[in-house]
């Protein structure tokens, strides 16, 4: 569905056709409308953690029991083109699940930077990008 500036909710958080996308976090509580619009944008299914090889974006779905956001990150942040970004999905405030924004920034490497978030329906959106060293 796009906005008044005809742009899809995909679009207006950076995606972009031919990226590889991957999703961790999978549950049904997940908004299905924005992972559609997603693979209808990038023009192909999102991987999951078993993916081998670059991936553009990360999109992890993380809630107060999926447990140690930062060993999550540790293993989502190597994969990434060096273009590439993470997008955390945290449940909003009063949603079961819901990640205080303070536990979300100890968890994050010290290299991530992080834009301020953004609400999309029951969830907030937070974009981590930075320099990063391939191995």
């Amino acid at each position: 569905m796009a906005d008044s500036t005809g742009l899809t909710l995909a679009r207006r958080l950076g995606f972009r056709a031919g990226q590889v996308v991957m999703e961790i976090g999978y549950h049904d509580d997940v908004d299905q409308m924005l992972r559609e619009d997603i693979e209808n944008v990038t023009g192909q299914l999102m991987v999951d953690e078993e993916h081998r090889g670059w991936v553009d974006v990360v999109l992890l779905w993380h809630r107060q029991d999926d447990g140690d956001l930062a060993d999550i990150l540790a293993d989502a942040i190597p994969p990434l083109a060096d273009e590439g970004y993470v997008l955390i999905l945290t449940p909003q405030p009063g949603r079961e699940g819901h990640v205080a924004r303070y536990a979300i920034v100890e968890a994050l490497p010290a290299t991530a930077l992080a834009q301020d978030p953004t609400e999309l329906g029951d969830w907030t959106v937070l974009r981590l990008a930075g320099p990063r060293t391939k191995y």
